[in-house]
């Protein structure tokens, strides 16, 4: 009894993502269409492959068997097809990204900037927003966010496998005044703050062997742009919370004083998401290969 390629590839799709609707998105085609070709599937093969509930998705023992044994022949087909896609086609077109404010400053230089010299023929379009939105509904080829908050359906790429925040201030705002020594200490400072596009202000984080905390810290300059917070503390207006990679030339400098380096370590870092794998656009594709080949640079 034969079954059809476009079937195969939904009862891996639903098997990996636990669930029809993530499955469909991923494959690009509508819940009922994956739902009706795994039905026919299984009426063919006179056997369930799904254990159905209103709440969840699970393959059942001759589902687990078909699932081992066709899963790395579709991910060979998968990635014979994509090779040959990458010797016949040149990227072009466009790419439209959708990102936050933040992800779009820390990739600039070392890949956006460095995507564009190499690929004059895309147009790449980077939106920045620092709400978390529905990439495919609204139209972006992949987005950019901490790796947490990536929607759990998607392919993640680390871009920056750790990122760190840190505490940061001027020699000149520092002068004559007492160095926080813990988190507390930070009550006694003027503190520069970041409002989220939520519309709260932004609570610095902190933890050390285990014991995490978020303070309010008190200031009265407020900003909604990062880099803003920063330069803000370059100019000696009080302490900022901001994200090491951009703050570090300024620290080695000598420009910026790091403070409370116990109580700010790395945290899970920044990835590229898209829908799924299969038929990757060469001008994605391109991409992908350049965040990996920049990750193996500083690797």
């Amino acid at each position: 009894m034969r079954a059809s390629l476009t079937e195969l590839e939904a009862v891996v799709a639903v098997a990996r993502h636990r669930g029809f609707r993530p499955a469909a998105r991923m494959l690009g085609i509508s819940s009922s269409a994956i739902s009706h070709a795994i039905a026919a599937l299984e009426e063919r093969l006179a056997v369930r492959l799904f254990n159905r509930t209103t709440r969840s998705v699970s393959l059942t023992s001759a589902g687990e068997e078909l699932v081992g044994q066709i899963e790395p022949a579709l991910g060979a087909i998968d990635a014979a097809v994509e090779g040959i896609g990458i010797h016949a086609s040149e990227p072009n077109g466009s790419l439209r990204i959708n990102m936050s404010h933040g992800a779009a400053r820390l990739m600039l230089d070392p890949i956006l900037l460095e995507y564009g010299r190499r690929y004059p023929k895309v147009r790449l379009e980077i939106v920045t927003d620092d709400a978390l939105i529905d990439i495919t509904a609204a139209g972006f080829d992949a987005g950019a966010r901490l790796h947490d908050a990536i929607p759990p359906d998607m392919v993640a790429v680390p871009v920056f496998r750790k990122l760190r925040m840190i505490v940061v201030g001027s020699p000149a705002y520092l002068e004559g005044r007492e160095r926080p020594l813990v988190p507390r200490d930070l009550a006694a400072h003027q503190c520069v703050q970041m409002r989220l596009s939520s519309g709260r202000l932004y609570r610095w984080e902190f933890e050390r062997r285990g014991h995490a905390m978020a303070l309010d810290v008190p200031g009265n300059l407020v900003f909604d742009a990062s880099d803003l917070v920063l330069s803000a503390a370059l100019a000696g207006a009080g302490l900022a919370y901001v994200e090491e990679k951009g703050a570090r030339g300024h620290v080695v400098a000598g420009r910026l004083i790091q403070l409370l380096d116990e109580w700010t370590p790395p945290f899970e870092g920044l990835s590229l998401y898209f829908p799924g794998r299969r038929h990757l656009p060469p001008n994605l594709r391109a991409l992908v290969d350049l965040i990996r080949e920049v990750n193996a640079e500083f690797s």
